[in-house]
């Protein structure tokens, strides 16, 4: 049961504030529904009290939860499937939609690991941006630390940070320019 001002879970939107809870009468039943606005995007959802579990809607995670988190993000001997990315991706998409932030955590790990072996398709990259972002916001609330903070120890839990194709640097050859 939450309360106005808590902050919740909402299963691939990301942490949200219970802004309110009201009573409403949709085609004829009368229910109570939590107003939450995602942090994010601002996104404003309502849900019905009495289907809050049913949907995902959680708690922020506890310390614990936090390095259990962490333990699955540094787990790197990961088996991969021989399986399309089309494939992959609904299962990830899965995972995502659970809620759960074991599940977000194996989907941003397996991807990234990925991206290392072979280029990721652009849906997969969208993916991983969405898992990146999800999990940062709920382990910066949890871990009451900066989103920067988090981002950067992620990324060195993966190595650094990736260089895109735009970002590498291109030689340029040494050409005299006297005439």
């Amino acid at each position: 049961m939450f309360k106005v001002n808590d902050l919740a879970v909402y299963p691939a939107h990301g942490v949200g504030r219970i802004e309110a809870i009201e009573e409403k009468t949709i085609g004829g039943v009368t229910q109570l529904f939590y107003i939450m606005r995602i942090l994010d995007n601002d996104m404003k959802i309502m849900i019905p009290q009495n289907n809050a579990e049913n949907v995902g809607l959680r708690n922020i995670i506890s310390d614990q939860e936090v390095e259990q988190v962490y333990t699955i993000l540094e787990k790197k001997d990961v088996e991969f499937t021989t399986q399309t990315w089309n494939r992959r991706y609904r299962e990830y998409m899965e995972k995502i939609k659970t809620g759960s932030i074991f599940d977000l955590a194996t989907v941003l790990r397996d991807l990234y690991i990925l991206q290392m072996d072979k280029p990721l398709s652009f849906g997969e990259k969208k993916m991983m941006d969405t898992a990146r972002g999800l999990l940062i916001k709920e382990l910066s609330i949890a871990r009451n630390k900066k989103e920067s903070s988090i981002e950067k120890e992620i990324e060195e839990i993966f190595g650094g940070p990736k260089k895109s194709e735009e970002e590498a640097e291109i030689p340029v050859p040494d050409v005299d320019l006297a005439i």
